[in-house]
């Protein structure tokens, strides 16, 4: 069958339901609840040379869709017919970012020939390591974060590779787990074999080899087309992870879009060096990894939601990622918890493209979605370790409505576990689970409302993690005149003598009776507060997502008896504080940390991290930092202050 205009989309359609197929036979198949629940897994179809053109359209996680396998497909010089190939190391190849990820793919022969390949992978509740669950800000090395395999095939001439199965076994918390899941892989890619030989029969060997490369074509022209509409220019955004290690320093992600005609070039320089601490992303400076392009891909479907999301989407894009840096760190850096800093690197995208289309672009989503994990004992003395869901915050306010409640933003994604499920599984008692009211940040359109999990522990040495903890120091920001997001909250025994405040801490230990409560981030909000219908407010009120004292307080509103009093708001509106005329408004933390780090002061610091070793840069970072802190506003301009403080460094260090 010839390929033509009117059979592309029909041989899309036919690789998308082949990955469709894949996602759901994972899900349904899957043990684990951070799998078949959550769906933190992504399935793909790739071409012969790596580059994804299938993705599934309601399955899994999206950051995946431009994926480029070529650096595992190079790891072995042949494939046969039924071979399964496995790897989680965030090093070789830097395609599995953090050890939990177990990367698999398949080749999909047909008639003796090569067509394309079927791949995958799961993030697995614990692959062993320091902590359970496997990721802590913590740890500093990647040999702490659990079992790394290095590419090997799994699965050659028909038989299973038994001694990674045994090395699984022999490295992990909960074992039979680990080995359900890799199952459910297997299935998934023998499901998506067939699929695919389905699709090449209907179609032909060489018009499906054709129609691939179209399908890619097609999503770079409809990049193009979308990227021609943002006005050429230079837009600087950077943003702050709370802490770069535990009760650290913040954590700087830079950005500086370039937008050029029908081409973009996204240039990390500014972000923090390489830290000692786990956020570092692996990303070996491929310039168009998908962990630094999330957020490009999440504004371009959000500027044309018909867009074909594939490899083809980011050839018109390059990202610059400076060696030893936080989105490019070396071996042995930690990287577990790259996904914080992956959102950080979505955020500050969207705070760029807000620079340059602030009529169409949402405000901040939370960027610190708490992934809640318990490794406890049942009553017979079994140990348990699950997933029991996200706890994070909603979506950003859009010029054209509210943020979603509960979970949106960069990883909105990811579903919620029923607590039905995690009581079944785990023996806690869950207090409450929903939404947590006036955590949406005040807005003409407000941000969406937080999630809010309250359970309690019932059996002693339990340890429960809560990996990406962000956002209890500097909230989100708000866009055209709406107010910055709440901070999140994590809480030991809230309301009790012993309350402890949890703040960015990932790791807890707990006993019989300890209740632990975690409260996600704001997100921002869109457009002046006071411009929000009062009609709008009073039924805000009446559902419980805003209390009547932050209506009047955020929104001038007076609510009374159930009502809005029509006389107060119209005096309360008449003082509506003005504007400063700010397309970006930032929270009182935010300001005053960047009174003294500012963009100039960065920009030195920079540029001396880069002169040095990459090994040093994390403590110089830290020595920098208290240097400045001691410092008075008026001692000595910017420039002289930090060239003096550098060769005195220098010199001390014997740099």
């Amino acid at each position: 069958m010839a390929i033509d205009r009117h059979n592309l989309k029909v041989l899309a359609n036919f690789c998308s339901a082949a990955a469709d197929a894949m996602a759901f036979t994972l899900m349904r198949t899957a043990h684990s609840a951070f799998v078949k629940e959550t769906e933190d897994f992504s399935c793909q179809v790739v071409t012969r040379e790596g580059l994804a053109f299938a993705n599934p359209r309601q399955f899994g996680a999206p950051w995946y869709s431009g994926i480029d396998y070529a650096p595992l497909l190079e790891a072995f010089d042949t494939y046969a017919e039924g071979d399964i190939c496995i790897t989680n190391d965030p090093y070789s190849g830097f395609v599995a970012t953090h050890s939990p990820d177990i990367h698999i793919w398949k080749p999909v022969f047909y008639d003796g020939k090569l067509a394309c390949f079927v791949v995958g992978h799961i993030h697995n509740t614990d692959v062993g390591g320091a902590v359970p669950a496997s990721l802590s800000r913590s740890l500093s090395e990647i040999e702490q974060e659990g079992l790394r395999i290095p590419p090997v095939k799994l699965v050659q001439n028909g038989e299973m590779n038994g001694f990674v199965a045994q090395m699984i076994c022999a490295n992990v918390r909960m074992p039979e787990q680990n080995l359900g899941d890799l199952h459910a892989q297997i299935a998934s890619v023998n499901i998506g074999e067939r699929k695919m030989h389905d699709v090449i029969r209907r179609f032909g060997f060489d018009p499906f080899l054709e129609g691939i490369g179209q399908i890619l074509d097609y999503a770079e022209a409809q990049t193009r087309q979308i990227l021609a509409k943002v006005p050429d220019g230079d837009y600087f955004f950077a943003d702050y992870a709370d802490e770069d290690s535990v009760a650290g320093k913040p954590c700087r992600v830079a950005l500086t879009l370039r937008i050029r005609g029908d081409e973009v070039v996204l240039d990390y320089t500014g972000s923090d060096p390489q830290l000692g601490s786990s956020l570092n992303m692996p990303t070996g400076g491929r310039e168009r990894h998908p962990l630094v392009m999330v957020g490009l891909t999440y504004v371009l479907y959000t500027l044309d939601n018909s867009l074909l999301l594939n490899a083809g989407t980011l050839r018109p894009a390059r990202a610059v990622l400076p060696e030893g840096s936080i989105v490019n760190c070396s071996r042995p850096a930690a990287v577990g918890m790259r996904s914080l800093t992956c959102a950080m690197t979505q955020i500050v995208t969207v705070g760029a493209f807000v620079q340059a289309l602030p009529d169409l672009m949402p405000a901040a989503s939370p960027g610190g979605n708490a992934i809640m994990n318990i490794k406890t004992s049942g009553r017979n003395g079994k140990p348990v370790m699950a997933s029991i869901g996200p706890v994070g915050g909603g979506g950003g306010g859009s010029p054209f409505g509210d943020g979603s409640d509960g979970a949106g933003g960069a990883t909105g994604f990811l579903r919620n576990t029923p607590i039905e499920i995690s009581e079944a599984e785990v023996p806690i008692l869950f207090l409450r689970y929903g939404l947590e009211p006036d955590t949406g940040a005040p807005g003409r359109y407000r941000g969406g409302l937080s999630a809010v999990m309250e359970f309690e522990i019932s059996a002693p040495e339990t340890v429960v993690t809560a990996r990406n903890r962000n956002r209890s120091i500097m909230p989100s920001w708000g866009v055209m005149g709406a107010k910055p997001g709440m901070v999140s909250r994590f809480v030991r025994n809230p309301g009790r003598a012993d309350e402890v405040s949890l703040c960015n801490t990932d790791v807890v230990h707990c006993g019989p009776g300890d209740v632990i409560r975690v409260v996600g981030p704001g997100a921002g909000g869109y457009g002046d507060p006071y411009q929000r219908p009062s009609d709008e407010v009073l039924a805000d009120v009446k559902r419980g997502a805003v209390t009547a004292v932050c209506a009047e307080r955020d929104y001038g509103v007076v609510v009374r008896n159930g009502d809005v009093h029509n006389d107060a708001t119209a005096r309360l509106r008449e003082k509506a504080p003005e504007r400063d005329g700010a397309i970006i408004s930032y929270a009182p933390e935010r300001k005053a940390f960047e009174a003294v780090w500012t963009r100039q002061r960065y920009a030195l610091l920079t540029d001396f991290l880069a002169s040095t070793p990459i090994g040093w840069r994390y403590f110089l970072k830290h020595r920098v930092f208290e240097a400045v802190e001691k410092m008075s506003a008026d001692e000595r301009p910017v420039f002289d202050q930090m060239t003096t403080l550098f060769e005195e460094m220098r010199i001390r260090y014997s740099l």
